[in-house]
């Protein structure tokens, strides 16, 4: 009778697992089995030393699979404990991300910036949930830059807009062109959160972001 060795080794696993939990087959196991299937083989067909070299190429294969996944999940578990100390640090920091939304609260209003790729109008509104504009602001750019932008949160006739989500759209005019541009929002950091895409700062007034979406950290200079 002739007897393979991986399909022992296979089938061992799975009675190793299922009788005793978190033991893996190893390479003893795995000897102790070939030497079973030497002892076992029909001797009037022995078994092929190609075929017998091929057992243990799939043997190494396999082991120097889990060796490898098991150290690039610790190098994985590493460099991510090390993201979260680093961002930990800008709990409290003003960070600058792109966004077009933002919640207005009862007091404060909005900081941001806007790249602006070249000279022409620039046209920002302020938008509620309705979709209604409530603030408007044009200024002209002279050339390619960045350009503050302010609300303190008031409207036309100077009352206190209400307190909600509201979005900021902005946009530059050359002539006949115009290019809507990404505004950037500041915010400070709440707190910092693990989640399974990554790490996610919690931004007050914007809400969650990845961290891979900060432009700057630290508050704009303004004049």
């Amino acid at each position: 009778m002739s007897v393979n060795a991986t399909s022992l080794f296979g089938s061992a696993a799975t009675t190793g697992t299922d009788n005793r939990k978190n033991k893996d087959l190893g390479q003893a196991d795995f000897l102790r089995l070939m030497t079973e299937q030497l002892k076992n083989q029909d001797p009037l067909k022995p078994l092929a030393s190609n075929e017998f070299l091929g057992q243990l190429a799939q043997f190494s294969t396999v082991q120097g699979i889990q060796s490898l996944n098991g150290a690039f999940s610790a190098l994985a578990a590493a460099v991510e404990g090390d993201q979260a100390l680093k961002a930990a640090a800008l709990v409290g920091q003003q960070v600058q991300v792109e966004s077009d939304r933002f919640q207005l609260g009862a007091e404060g209003g909005l900081a941001a910036a806007i790249d602006v790729p070249g000279a022409g109008k620039v046209t920002v509104e302020i938008l509620d949930a309705s979709g209604a504009v409530v603030h408007r602001s044009e200024t002209l750019a002279n050339g390619a830059g960045t350009l503050d932008i302010e609300w303190d949160g008031t409207l036309a006739d100077g009352s206190r807009a209400p307190a909600g989500e509201y979005r900021i759209a902005a946009r530059v005019s050359a002539g006949a062109s115009t290019v809507a541009l990404a505004p950037l929002l500041e915010a400070r950091v709440d707190s910092v959160s693990l989640s399974p895409s990554g790490l996610q700062l919690n931004l007050a007034g914007v809400g969650a972001v990845p961290l891979s979406a900060v432009h700057r950290i630290g508050a704009s200079p303004r004049t």
